[in-house]
């Protein structure tokens, strides 16, 4: 492999090992021309390593590649695994940037800590996807809505077999160039209401964005696809009452008086930075927006008297999607008229618009790449 170094600001040293044999310019056309979502792959992968007593080292940009893992590594025992996902946005003038990566970052602190695993420094972390974005930036799809979707991940990579936080692991960011999220081209997406599972409980893992929360979520998730519906939605462990969360968005609801709400974390919600973003929004908006509980119940009743007037989740992928139908056991409800909503069709433009450079950004969250 040709080795150099990338123009970038750099707190950390990168090793750049260019890729042998890329993807020739026809073939990558021809994958990023309709990548949809998660299966088409960049040449480069960001991988530094952590090891007790020494902390973070050998941090390079390099083929992606498989991963030689040992059949006693750590992770494949105890689960000892986070991730997180972000995207480089193409701004109106040509360039590219991230959104809010300080907000990733420290999510990716906070999920390391809950299980126990070493925190990488917000400036090694947002400097691991600067370079791999620099390294790969022509692998960004032209497709309306497209970006370059980056999984920044770490395992626990120790060869032993006993129950303890591991002390070796590895970092690595990966990219993948996406359209939408959702196929078909539904207007709003369909809901089934968890019966059989939740999602998380109290003193949990649900507030950490870690591997073992999705694979809990699968079996409801294919249950509700194999009854005809989009996505499945979870009650609180407790009281099999309060509306919490879908299998990887949060939700938020729209009154008939401009007001919105949305499930408040404590714990057992993940900290979307979409949601984070959104409610800012709204805010800025003069609109009324709480963060309270919201029982199944009241969330029928609210949409059968027309209260209730849109429902949308968010989240990095998606970005927002409008909820147009709602089933349990006992029925089903239709939120408004069972497509998207103005306020959620507003604030979905108004936070596209500033991450691909249309709108103003008041906030700094657009860190631009180049």
């Amino acid at each position: 492999m040709a080795t150099d170094t990338l123009d970038v600001p750099a707190t950390t040293e990168f090793v750049v090992e260019r890729h042998p044999a890329p993807v020739d310019s026809a073939k990558r056309a021809e994958l990023i021309s309709n990548p949809g979502f998660g299966r088409v792959f960049t040449d480069h992968m960001a991988i530094i390593r952590y090891t007790e007593g020494q902390g973070w080292h050998d941090a390079k940009v390099t083929a992606r590649a498989p991963i030689p893992l040992d059949p006693a590594a750590a992770v494949l025992h105890y689960a000892q695994e986070i991730f997180e996902g972000m995207k480089a946005y193409r701004l109106e003038d040509g360039g590219m940037a991230l959104f809010r990566p300080d907000m990733n970052a420290k999510r990716f602190r906070d999920s390391a800590r809950r299980l126990a695993m070493p925190e990488i420094p917000q400036d090694l972390f947002i400097d691991s996807v600067r370079k791999l974005v620099a390294i790969d930036r022509d692998w960004f799809p032209s497709v309306e809505g497209g970006s370059l979707y980056l999984r920044p991940f770490m395992f626990a990579s120790e060869v032993f077999l006993g129950v303890k936080p591991s002390s070796e692991y590895l970092y690595i960011v990966i990219a993948s160039a996406v359209g939408g999220y959702f196929k078909g081209g539904a207007p709003a997406v369909s809901l089934w209401v968890s019966q059989d599972y939740t999602r998380a409980a109290p003193g949990g893992t649900g507030d950490a964005k870690c591997g073992g929360n999705y694979a809990a979520s699968l079996a409801a998730q294919a249950q509700a696809i194999s009854m005809g519906f989009d996505q499945v939605v979870f009650l609180d462990a407790a009281e099999r009452r309060w509306v919490e969360e879908l299998g990887g968005m949060n939700l938020f609801f729209v009154f008939d008086d401009g007001s919105l709400l949305t499930p408040p974390l404590g714990g057992t919600i993940l900290p979307g930075i979409t949601r984070d973003s959104l409610l800012t929004l709204a805010r800025e908006e003069g609109l009324s927006v709480r963060e309270e509980r919201y029982g199944i119940d009241q969330w029928e009743a609210d949409a059968k008297s027309g209260r209730l007037v849109e429902t949308f989740a968010c989240g990095t992928a998606a970005v927002v999607t409008p909820v147009g139908k709602v089933t349990n056991p006992s029925g089903s409800f239709t939120i408004g008229s069972g497509g998207p909503g103005q306020l959620t069709q507003r604030l979905k433009q108004r936070l596209v618009d500033i991450q691909r450079g249309v709108a103003a950004d008041p906030h700094d969250w657009v860190m631009r790449l180049g």
